[in-house]
Order: C-alpha cells, then sequence, then structure tokens
C-alpha cells in the first residue's frame, strides 16, 4: 500500500480498523519507518489520520444503518471473534451517554477501544461534525507519536527492522503490563466492598 503514496496510507488507515491483524501502534511504526524515505512526515500523519477518520465514519454508517437492536445482537453473537466483546460494547455505550465529544476523543487514544467508536455513536446518532472532529483530533494525537517513533528509528543508523521489532515487542509487553495491572486493581478493589 505505501507503493501509492497518500493514498495508500489512506487506505491503509482505513483498512487498520476493520481488520486489526497487528497492534495500530506498530503498524504506525512500521508506516514511520518505510515512508520516510518518499514522503514527509506531516503528509504522513495527515494522511493516516484522514484514513482513521474515514474508517470510522464506516462503522458510524454502520451503527446508524443498523440500529441500536441489530448492532447489540451482532455484538453479543460475533463480538468476541472480532475483539469487541459485549462488555466492551456496553463500556461504550455508556460513556456516550455521559460525554459524547470527549468519549470520541479520548477513546481513539486507547487500543482496542479505537477500532470501534464509531458503531455506538452511529447507533446514537451523534452529531456527525462533532463525532468527525473528535475523531479526527484523537487520530492525530495517537497516530503521530508512533510515525515519529518510526522515523526516528529509520535514522538511528540501525538495521530498522531488528530495531522496529524490538521496539514493537516492548510496546506490546508494555501493553500486557498495563492491562494486567489495572485488571489486578479492579479485583482488588472488588474484593473490598
Amino acid at each position: 500500500m505505501l507503493s501509492f503514496g497518500l493514498v495508500g496510507l489512506v487506505c491503509l488507515a482505513i483498512a487498520e480498523k476493520f481488520v486489526p491483524i497487528f497492534p495500530s501502534y506498530v503498524l504506525l511504526m512500521f508506516v514511520g519507518m518505510t515512508a520516510k524515505s518518499s514522503l514527509n512526515l506531516a503528509a504522513i500523519v495527515a494522511a493516516t489520520a484522514f484514513g482513521s477518520t474515514l474508517g470510522s465514519l464506516l462503522w458510524y454508517g454502520f451503527g446508524w444503518t443498523l440500529g441500536s437492536h441489530r448492532v447489540e445482537d451482532l455484538v453479543t453473537r460475533y463480538g468476541r471473534f472480532i475483539l469487541l466483546p459485549p462488555s466492551l460494547y456496553q463500556r461504550l455505550v455508556g460513556s456516550y451517554r455521559r460525554n459524547q465529544f470527549w468519549t470520541t476523543l479520548v477513546g481513539h487514544t486507547i487500543p482496542a477501544v479505537r477500532v470501534y467508536l464509531g458503531l455506538p455513536a452511529g447507533v446514537f446518532k451523534l452529531e456527525l461534525r462533532g463525532f468527525a472532529l473528535a475523531t479526527l483530533i484523537g487520530s492525530l494525537l495517537w497516530n503521530t507519536p508512533f510515525l515519529c517513533l518510526g522515523f526516528l528509528l529509520y535514522g538511528s543508523g540501525r538495521d530498522p527492522i531488528t530495531l522496529g521489532l524490538a521496539v514493537a515487542v516492548g510496546l506490546i509487553a508494555a501493553e500486557f503490563a498495563i492491562v494486567w495491572i489495572l485488571r489486578r486493581a479492579k479485583r482488588s478493589n472488588a474484593r473490598r466492598f
């Protein structure tokens, strides 16, 4: 996809919203490493943020079209197969009931959550401009550091593939550690009450 330049980056960012094979931060880091030779960083950041926003708008359209009952039924039946368990979907729904703009903006900086935010937003028929703006800002906040990291790794003088894999493994390990700590803290709090 990178051989198609900015259009390829937009398509890659859209695809990342629907085929979460790799964690997005690993994908973004590798995009930063490999696209450095042909594109500038600002163009890469803009293209990936635009693509992420388009991907979220597609999820929004699915939620809008299918409606609450069908989406909940699909999530209950198939959500666990696409990293969207019903409990996560219900937390997203609850968050949107409290604060729509901030849920969208902050949600785009949380792995797994960022992929599916558009679905409940469409179900709730959030105001489209506000959703798109919050999605764009959140995507910029998420994409920029990982793309910059890829740019820095490429220019480090070391083998970019080996170094990139080492950093990716470190990031994934840190994510698992954070999830483990949060679950442990949640269990500890539940036992107290």
